[in-house]
Parts: structure tokens; sequence; C-alpha cells
């Protein structure tokens, strides 16, 4: 059955425990309903405390306008339970009038009021502007209403961007460094590098999104900078930011949002003239939402708009004081309030206005909270972002209060305005608002007990963490993701207080273990490096070798992501090695023994990687994991078949491929940093190609692309284009699918700022210029992506681009530099063992030899496409045969020798297996031809 609530046609929003509460109270309409009965109903053979039930009825009262216009919905009868007044009616509804679903709503992304007091037409006029203008701040005073404001504006937007909206509250940030990183995380976007700016611009750049960038007031420059650069290099963005100051930043559009409309001073104001002011009715909904039974009387009217006027018209002021007004009355509540702020305002002359009322309010309202709510108030302001009702409690409890006495002190501060609840996801999560955070934060360290407090959050988010950690190891990424993510500001605040001057460092040691796979599947890694480095700095007594081997293996895994396989990054495998066989800890032992392999590969030092990867298979088959067998069966086949062993390399790669299980699991998933059998797909791919098997190479290539794009798996899909898609395509002679896949390697590279995969998306680009555009252009291009490819020191396929662009040389009648060129990567083919490529370079020295024009140029020539034959006939790589038989065959028609020729060429064809169209087998039909 459709649940659906409306109201004039519209949807409605509230959670799936508030609906069931509505329900359970609209079918006893008229009839007490006691809470416990709500309790059972709502939540079925699980014990809740009752506070929970206040805060899902508040919000309830407050998505419904409860005590708006006169309407009267839920009422609380004290002591028994919940009552539904209002009348209730039945009709069987048409589907034809049943709206549309509204549009899913961004994962964090604030749920919107179901009922905004006096902002529908701002909120309107905003969402013009900034379809206009792009860039809108709304600016104004802590309580007035900003981040309601911009919610509301986000929420109609929404349906008319095509990538959505990307909220972003920044004011649980105290480093302005991670201003652009919050951003990052909140798209998906990877970050790997201490500027991340960059990437997002690159990723903004096709981009038709709105960002919302909340509270920017503590971050205040870093969201200037990071707001103007998005608005000048992505221009299908849009920038929505709020802030108690404007950001002064290029573009900025800066609405100044004013107080809530009061009434003038009127002593004979009735009930229904001061409803017609904004101020009045939000008074009027959040007293009812607290007290159940409050109604806006002619006698009451001048008082409450005198409270209004004294607080100026400011929400959450005005929200603060009517939450009161069960406990003193509208009479009495006006007499504290106008002394309060008498006293308070003396002292507070230099302050503005609004910003001197606030804070009165908070203090008037904080000192007027029960001892309990109070004390509860002020240590929930340890809490950054958001925090669930368990994690209150347990912080709470580890204070000394207990936890039925936290849950209704909580309620009663929901009700109060003073905590905001969000009750639309199964979780229900609770948050201060900025401007009261501040202001409790203050309370707590006034009172002394700051430290105390903050320890014991700390403590509890390492338990929470280290249990997130255990899951890590048993729970799918994406599921374990989703019930996790929200742990990260509070898991930054206790970092930042552990290593504090007044901190506990083990504790942040071991936090930081902890959180080490949010930021991992968040793709911050920037920010993991960052402080790692900072847990390794710590005391030796707050640390212990397990500890250590653990960091290190993390900040190796990081290092690979963010600077590659420096030397740097292999001294952090080296030392988790040493650490792991400290400890006889096979599974680091075997990470640290892939990383030290990929290294050496990096350096093309093939036969030492070899040995190594013999080393991890050996150690592999020690333990129980036979996936980790099979991962070194793919490492050693790979190496065969850069080696030139091709028939060995595939018997690897094919055993590896039908044993192994890709995982789904988290941590398994990024062990070894990329999708394993992904990895050895590639290989297998460009054996086929190699061995003759083009048309089952481009079907496995495409198979293996769709299915990374489908999955989301930015690496592994890199590593596809790289390995196998771009070069098989090329070679091939595809060249509409190499510019499909160029460019999705150079567009995926920049977004991930995966800087090494860039430049190999350049070399190929410069390829596919010197193919489809000219050879001038190309050589040109390809000779400074090669220069880049050196420059970064990773050897794999340096051979490979090299060798091309000797060929371009030759090409462009640059034969010397074209020699030197290709002599230069025959030499590193013999000192590294790297064969797999060595036909190709001989057939292309024999083509540059034969445009030189030397005397004995052909004979030359001759000798080097003999030697390719010969070499691809050892290998068995058909592919290189037929291109060497190609040259040969050329050369010998124009020498008259046209028998021979045709020997070549016949031979070379009876080595494939299947009869795909590639541009090589055109060729070499066409000269078939001829020949005959």
């Amino acid at each position: 059955m459709r649940q659906l609530l409306l109201d004039a046609g519209k949807p409605v929003r509230i959670g799936s425990r508030a609906c069931d509460i509505l329900l359970a109270l609209v079918e006893k309409q008229g009839q007490i309903v006691s809470k416990q009965e709500l309790l059972a109903r709502v939540w079925p053979n699980i014990f809740v405390e009752e506070g929970n039930l206040r805060v899902h009825v508040a919000t309830l009262r407050r998505a419904l306008g409860d005590g708006q216009d006169g309407k009267r919905y839920i009422s609380n009868i004290a002591g028994r339970g919940y009552c539904f007044v209002a009348p209730v009616s039945t009709t069987q509804a048409s589907a034809a009038v049943v709206p549309a679903e509204p549009v899913d709503r961004p994962a964090g992304m604030p749920v919107p009021l179901a009922r905004m007091v006096g902002r529908a037409d701002i909120v309107a006029d905003l969402a013009e502007r900034l379809r206009q203008h792009r860039f809108i701040s709304i600016v104004g005073p802590g309580g007035i209403g900003k981040t309601t404001v911009a919610i509301a504006i986000a929420d109609r937007v929404l349906a008319s961007v095509k990538d959505g909206v990307c909220f972003v509250d920044l004011a649980p940030l105290t480093d302005p460094q991670l201003a652009a990183s919050a951003l990052a995380a909140q798209l998906g976007v990877a970050v790997r590098s201490d500027n991340p700016l960059p990437h997002l611009i690159q990723f903004l750049k096709e981009k038709n999104i709105l960002i919302v960038l909340d509270s920017c007031e503590n971050v205040i420059e870093a969201a200037a900078v990071l707001a103007e650069e998005i608005f000048k290099g992505a221009k299908g963005t849009f920038v929505l930011a709020t802030s108690r100051e404007s950001l002064r930043a290029e573009g900025e559009h800066v609405y100044r949002l004013a107080p809530l409309g009061v009434p003038d001073d009127a002593a004979k104001l009735t009930a229904a003239e001061a409803l017609a002011f904004p101020s009045v009715q939000l008074f009027v909904e959040r007293a009812l939402a607290s007290s159940g039974d409050f109604e806006l009387t002619d006698r009451d009217a001048p008082i409450v708009a005198a409270i209004c006027r004294r607080l100026d018209g400011i929400a959450l002021a005005i929200e603060i004081a009517a939450g009161r007004v069960d406990a003193f009355g509208v009479t009495g509540l006006a007499a504290l309030l106008s002394d309060r702020f008498q006293l308070l305002m003396q002292g507070r002359r230099t302050a503005l206005p609004r910003h001197r009322t606030l804070s009165a309010t908070l203090d008037w309202s904080y000192s007027h909270l029960p001892d309990a709510e109070g004390l509860v108030l002020r240590r929930l302001a340890v809490f950054a972002g958001p925090f669930t009702m368990e994690s209150a409690s347990a912080v709470l409890a580890g204070t000394g209060i207990m936890p039925d006495n936290a849950v209704d002190a909580i309620a009663n501060l929901v009700v109060k305005s003073l905590v905001v609840a969000d009750t639309d996801s199964t979780t229900a999560f609770y948050r201060l608002l900025d401007t009261t955070r501040d202001y409790a934060l203050f309370k707590l360290e006034e009172s002394g007990e700051r430290d105390r407090i903050a320890r014991t959050h700390a403590e509890h988010y390492k338990a929470l963490l280290e249990r997130a950690e255990a899951s890590w190891e048993t729970r799918p990424a994406a599921e374990w993701l989703d019930r996790h993510r929200h742990l990260l500001d509070n898991a930054r605040a206790a970092l930042d207080w552990a290593f504090s001057a007044s901190g506990d460092a083990a504790t942040g040691v071991a936090l930081t273990i902890a959180t080490i796979p949010l930021w991992f599947q968040l793709s911050l890694i920037s920010e993991c490096a960052e402080r790692i480095d900072r847990a390794l700095a710590a005391p030796e007594a707050s640390r212990n070798s397990d500890r250590d081997m653990r960091l290190h293996a993390a900040r190796a895994w990081a290092l690979m992501q963010t600077t590659g396989l420096v030397p740097e990054t292999e001294a952090a495998w080296q030392q988790v090695l040493e650490l792991a066989e400290q400890q006889g800890d096979i599974d680091h032992q075997l990470r640290a023994l892939w990383g030290l392999w990929a290294a050496l590969l990096n350096r093309c030092e093939l036969r030492t990687a070899l040995t190594m990867a013999q080393k991890f298979s050996d150690l592999a088959a020690r333990q129980a994991n036979e996936q980790d067998r099979l991962v070194g069966d793919r490492m050693i086949g790979y190496l065969f078949h850069l080696m030139g062993d091709q028939q060995e390399a595939r018997r690897y790669i094919e055993r590896m491929l039908d044993h192994y299980e890709s995982p789904v699991i988290g941590a398994e998933i990024i062990r070894y940093v990329f999708d394993q059998r992904a990895t050895a797909q590639c290989f297998l791919a460009r054996i086929l190609w190699l061995q003759g098997s083009a048309g089952q190479a481009m079907r496995l290539v495409e198979t293996m692309v769709e299915g990374a794009i489908a999955g989301k798996n930015v690496l592994s899909l890199c590593q596809i284009l790289v390995q196998a898609a771009c070069p098989i395509a090329f070679y091939v002679g595809d060249l509409k699918a190499v510019e499909r896949y160029v460019t999705m390697l150079l567009d995926q590279s920049a977004r991930q700022a995966l800087d090494f995969w860039r430049i190999y998306g350049r070399c190929f680009h410069a390829l596919l210029v010197t193919r489809r555009d000219g050879i001038d252009d190309g050589v040109l291009m390809l000779g400074a992506a090669v220069d880049d490819l050196r420059d970064i020191q990773y050897g794999v396929y340096y051979t490979m681009f090299l060798g091309e662009y000797a060929a371009a040389l030759g090409s462009a009648h640059r034969p010397q530099e074209a020699l030197a060129a290709v002599d230069k990567a025959l030499a590193r083919c013999e000192r590294n063992g790297e064969r797999w490529f060595l036909a190709e370079l001989l057939r292309i020295r024999g083509e540059i030899l034969l445009r030189a024009g030397d005397p004995d140029a052909a004979q030359k020539a001759e000798q080097c496409f003999l030697e390719a034959i010969a070499s691809s006939e050892r290998q068995g790589t058909a592919a290189w045969q037929l291109r060497s038989a190609v040259s040969l065959a050329k050369l010998h028609r124009a020498q008259g020798r046209d028998a021979e020729a045709q020997g070549a060429l016949s031979r070379a064809f009876g080595s494939f297996s299947e009869d795909f169209d590639t541009q090589d087998m055109r060729e070499a039909r066409t000269l078939l031809t001829a020949l005959s």
C-alpha cells in the first residue's frame, strides 16, 4: 500500500515513523491513544525511550502546520497520550489525481521544512535569481534562517538541475583546508593531493548541478576561493552559499536575509491581526509544538507581538523563546525576557543589536532550562555534525547521565528548538545548529569539563569506528558506507582533540587506524595520508608495532594513489614488510610484497619482480585464502606477458580467471588497490590480440569497460583503458573506439586526480592525432607526452610509446632522431627483458632505415623484418608477425621478389585463429591481391 501525505495536492515530507504515528492517531480520531500503544505500534518488538516518541510527534506537528491559521490536529493529553482532534473523512482516491512522485532527495541534503513561515516569496525570488546569476550568498546573523531558506531553494530547483544538488555543511570544519575536501566527499570525487580544487573544477566542468555551501563563516576565506573557482571554472554549476558575512568573491550576488516581519507597537492588536505577521505565526507554531494546547487569544496577542519585536524577528530566537511558553506562560515569558535582555544589553553595547539579541536569547534560554537539560545541552556541544540518540546517550552516560534521562532531555531540547532532529531516514539523526553549538561550547569550556567530555566523546567514536572497521571486513562496500559515512565529522573532531595539548595521543592513534576505512571509501586519500603522518609522529608510548604496521600500510596505499610508486612509497612498503615479518602477519606481508612487486614493475625490473611475485605466491599458498594465491598467478602471468612468453602468461592468467571471485567487501576490494579480475582480463585481452584473436580481444575490452562504468569503479576503469582498451583499439585500427576510450581516460583521470593515468591518456591522444589528423602535429604532442611519461618514472609501456614516437619521427622525415629513439627502446628491451614489444620495435627500425635511404638500407631493413618475424614466431604473436610480414612483403615487391613476398604473407595469415577486420588484415589482403 502506498502512503502519501498531501497538503493542497502537494506532497509533505515526513519520516516513516512519523507517518505511522499519524496513521495510528487518525484511525482513532477523537480518542486518546496512549504513549505505550503508539510505541508498540511504531516500534514493534523494540524497546524505545518515550523521548523518541515526543521527538517524532513534535516533527509531525511541524509538518502538519499544527496551530497555524487556527488549525489544530494533535492534542497532548497530559499523562495519558495523544489525540487527533481534526475532522477525518475517507474517500476512494483515483489514480488520476495522485501527484507525481517527488524528486529523490540527494544524500546529505537536509529535509526542507514542511511549512516555512514567511519566506515563500523570498525562496521563489532567490531561485529565479540563482538561475540568472549562478552564484548567490544568503547573508545574515546567526539564527535568522539562512540555512532553512537555502534548503528550500535547493528543493525548489532540484528537478531543474540535471545532476542534482550537493549540500555541504561547513559548520563542523575547523581546518579551512578541508573545505574543498568536504565538497569532494559529497560529490564522490577522490582527493589525492593537497590541493583538490583543480580536480573538482575539472569534474564540475560538464555538470549541471547546484552546490550549497552552508555555514561558510568558520572557513570564510577557503569557502570564498572554493565558490569563486567553481563559478569561474564550471559554467553549468550553480553556487548557493550561506554565511554571516559575504564571501567577497568574484561573481557573488549577496542577498541579506531580513528578519521575519513583526507587528508595530499596537496595544490593541487582535489575535487575527497579529497572525498576519510571520514572526507571530512562527511563535504560535513553536509554542503549540512545545505545549500541545497553546492558543493565541486577543488578550495575549499584543504581548506575543512585543516578544517578537524584542527578538527583532530572528527566527531562532523566536523558536527558543516560544519553546518556554509551557513553563512561564506568555505574560511571564515577556517579563523574564525583558528583564534578562535589559541586563545583558547593558554589558554588550559594542555588539550588533541582532547578534546581541540572539546571544542574550541563548543565554536567557540556557539559564531557564532545567538543570538536567542545561547539562545535556552543553555536553552535546562536543558533537560535530550529526549524531544518533545512541551516541548521545553513550557519551552522556560516560559523564554520569543515565540513558533514559538523556533521551528525555534531548527530546525536550528538540521541542525547544535547541536541538535539530532529522527523522526522515530509518535512523534518526540530531545536531546542534552552529550558533547554538558555539554558545554551548562556550558554556562547556566555562564549566571546566570540556576535556573530560571530549575524552569520552573520542573514546566512544573510537569504539564505534573500531566496530565499523571490523564490519568493513565482512560487509558489502556500498552498504557499509551508507551505514557509517555520518561518523566522519565526529571522527575529525575527536582526532583534533586527541592530538591537542590536552588530548590523548594513544586514543588518537587508535582512532586514526579505525577511521582509515572511511577515508578510503570516501576517496579522501590526501586527508587520510595527513592524519596518518600525524599519528606516526605521535610519541612512541602511544604506538606499538602492530599499530605502526597498519599505519605504514595505509600510508603506502595512500602514497600509491597520490604520488605514485616513488621511493617514498617503496620505503613505506618495505617498512610494512619488516613489521609484518616480525609479527608473523601473513596478510600484511602479502600486501607489502604486492606493493614492492608493483614498485619493481614500475621500474621495469622484470626479472626481480618475477622473483618477488613467486615469493608472494609461495607465501599465499601457506594460508587458507585461495584468492591470494590466484592474485599471485595474475602477478606472475603479467610478468610472463611482458617478458614475451605469451603461452605461459595465458596459462597463469586463465587459471586465475577460472577460479577467482571478485570481492564485494570493502576491505577486500581495495586490498590490492585495483580490481584484480579486471586487471587480469586486461592482460588476457592483450594476449588474445597478440595471438591473433582481435575480435575476442575487442569484445572482452568492451565488456570490461561497460562493467567498470556500471560499477562506478574509476580506478579499475582507468586501468582497463590504459592496459587494454586504448592500445588494442589503436592496434586494431578502430580510431573511433580509440577516440572514445581516450576521451574517457582523460576525463576520468582528471576528475580523480590520477596524474600518471592522465599522462598515459595524453600519450594515446597523441597517437590518435598522428593517425587521424597529421603526423606533424602528432609527433610534437607525442614527444612531449613521452617526456612526461619518462619524468614520472612509471616504466611499464614506456618502451611501447618510445617505439611509436620513433615511428612518428620516421614518418615526419626525421630519420636520425627516429633511429636514436628506436635504438634506445631496443636497448631498454634487452636490459629489462621486456620482450613483448620487441618484434614491433625491430619492424619499426626497418621502416626507419628504408626512409633514411642509405645505400645498404634495404639489406639492413630486411634483416630487421626477418628478426621481427622470428621473434613473433617464438612468442606466438600472430599480430606482430602479420605486421612484420607486410613490411617485408612490401620490400620484396619493390625489389621484384613477388613470390617471396607472397610466401611471407601467406605464412603470417596461417597463424591467425580468426578472421577479424583489422587495419593490418585489410592492408595484408590488399597486398596479397596485388601480388596474385
